[in-house]
């Protein structure tokens, strides 16, 4: 890859020198777009199949049974037998890599639930008989995202309260301070158990609790930077030519907080997904039945008979963290000015 601005190019080749930030990037990437995908690969509903001639696509609509000539006016349960056998005297189904969905529970297991590892379902079935490779896949991809979201809102605002306390000074940056102080100071997890008992959590509403808390992470980092640069000179000349104090803060100042803020993010994101899972593991995160790698865990520790479960929750959530930890030390790197002054 290669960038028009040396400066960026030069980043971009310390980052690629760091081998394991570089491969884990593409690793976390590849990882990132087939949990996207998640549907294409662990689904109850084929992808494809052909019935008299023609091709219908359950993964991305819904068909009734009497389309494929049952009596139920419902959608079809492609798992059904009789539906199956339907379909199959007159046509043929292209199932997913894995043939279950997050919830979709295996009726045909042959042992109790919790079920181990076999050829129908590779890492085994929770303690409800669903499979738990599906609901990895489907939770990891309800972590990174809730992780994503929260970093990137939870910047945002952590920038634009930095970069004001820092531009501005005195009593706003006084007042923003003792603020900051008393807020960070309320107990998190007290107040989350406490707004659970009231409004069941869901997604958004967890993102929402977090993202109250979350944004100081980077404001004592982005004031730093301004106060610093507050009484530089170009930007006395920006204000002496009369530009208006959003102009020099966001355009001429935050490029040079940018380079804390990015080196920052990967690791922000690691703490967003710890805390879901942390919050799912103790029955205060994702309503129940939710695919999520602490609602995995908390099923290992309830069922220790059963170690595929903890062992496959725990290996996937270092899988994660890991990879971002190098991707946080990998993009450290690159923006560290040390390492073009040697």
């Amino acid at each position: 890859m290669r960038f028009s601005n040396p400066v960026f190019q030069r980043q971009w080749n310390t980052f690629r020198s760091n081998r394991r930030g570089y491969w884990s990037l593409w690793l976390f990437s590849i990882l990132f777009v087939l949990c996207l995908g998640a549907e294409l690969i662990a689904n109850d509903r084929p992808l494809v199949l052909s019935y008299q001639s023609e091709l219908y696509f359950p993964v991305l609509k819904v068909y009734p049974e009497t389309t494929f000539g049952g009596m139920f006016e419902t959608e079809a349960n492609y798992r059904d037998p009789f539906v199956k056998e339907l379909i199959e005297q007159d046509g043929w189904i292209v199932w997913p890599v894995i043939p279950f969905s997050h919830d979709t529970i295996n009726y045909d297991l042959t042992v109790p639930s919790p079920a181990p590892p076999s050829s129908d379902n590779w890492l085994g079935t929770d303690d409800q008989g669903r499979d738990v490779l599906a609901r990895i896949l489907y939770g990891f991809r309800i972590s990174v995202l809730f992780g994503l979201i929260l970093a990137l809102a939870s910047s945002v605002i952590g920038i634009a309260v930095g970069a004001m306390q820092g531009y501005y000074g005195g009593w706003t940056d006084l007042a923003g301070q003792r603020f900051i102080e008393i807020w960070s100071s309320m107990p998190i997890l007290y107040l989350i158990i406490i707004l659970s008992s009231f409004v069941v959590p869901n997604f958004w509403w967890l993102l929402l609790i977090m993202l109250l808390f979350s944004w100081m992470t980077l404001v004592d980092l982005v004031r730093a930077e301004f106060l610093r640069c507050r009484n530089l000179d170009y930007v006395r000349a920006a204000r002496a030519l009369g530009v208006s104090a959003p102009v020099i803060m966001f355009r001429h100042m935050l490029p040079n907080a940018m380079v804390a803020t990015l080196t920052f993010l990967p690791f922000i994101l690691n703490g967003a997904i710890v805390t879901l899972t942390t919050l799912d593991f103790i029955g205060f995160g994702l309503p129940p039945g939710s695919p999520s790698l602490g609602e995995l865990l908390g099923q290992g520790k309830a069922n220790l008979h059963a170690p595929w479960l903890g062992i496959s929750a725990f290996v996937s959530l270092a899988l994660i963290l890991s990879l971002l930890i190098f991707i946080g030390e990998a993009v450290r790197d690159a923006f560290d000015p040390r390492k073009y002054l040697q």
